[in-house]
C-alpha cells in the first residue's frame, strides 16, 4: 500500500473548497471532505462508497 502524507488545516480547506476530488483517507478507507472547523481541527467527512454515514475526525487522522 502506498503510503501519503498527513492532511493539515490549510490543505484541508483547499480539499474541501475544491471542485476537483483529490485523493482523501480515513483509516485507509476513501473519503470526501464536507467541512473542516479550524478550531477543533476536525474535518466533517463520508467515506465515497457510504455517503449517508458523516463523522466528524481529527485532521490528523486523514491522508492524502
Amino acid at each position: 500500500m502506498k503510503e501519503g502524507k498527513l492532511v493539515d488545516i490549510k490543505r484541508a480547506q483547499e480539499i474541501a473548497e475544491s471542485p476537483v476530488m483529490a485523493h482523501v483517507t480515513y483509516d485507509g478507507t476513501p473519503i470526501y471532505i464536507q467541512h473542516v472547523d479550524e478550531h477543533s481541527h476536525t474535518a466533517r467527512i463520508y467515506a465515497l462508497e457510504d455517503p449517508d454515514t458523516e463523522l466528524s475526525v481529527p485532521l490528523d487522522q486523514l491522508m492524502e
